[in-house]
């Protein structure tokens, strides 16, 4: 069994910042890519960031150079910290790990930018 624990999400006005994490525990070892998808109301869950096992990232167009994920290996987490935000990343966030051939899910954390 694996757990993924999601934290921080909120309600933040345009142009705040938050900072999500998700802690991976239970039946996993080693470093394997991490990542964060979204989805808005009655629209479909996508890609937002990932980070492979060796460090690379990759971020959807729309959140480059606003949004940055990182990880901390000793403590199976990654974070993504999201600055500059915008109505339009209102959505649901949820932290997903590629592990043993499976792909793993988080039970998702609302993030809410409005004034």
């Amino acid at each position: 069994q694996v757990q993924l624990v999601e934290s921080g999400g909120g309600l933040v006005q345009p142009g705040g910042s938050l900072r999500l994490s998700c802690a991976a525990s239970g039946s996993i070892y080693g470093i394997y890519p991490m990542g964060w998808y979204r989805q808005p109301p009655g629209k479909q869950r996508d890609l937002v960031a990932s980070i492979t096992s060796g460090g690379r990232t990759n971020y959807a167009d729309s959140v480059k150079g606003r949004f940055t994920i990182s990880r901390d290996n000793a403590k199976n987490t990654v974070y993504l910290q999201m600055n500059s935000l915008k109505p339009e990343d209102t959505a649901v966030f949820y932290c997903n790990i590629q592990f043993a051939g499976r792909h793993y899910w988080g039970q998702g954390t609302q993030v809410t930018v409005s004034s």
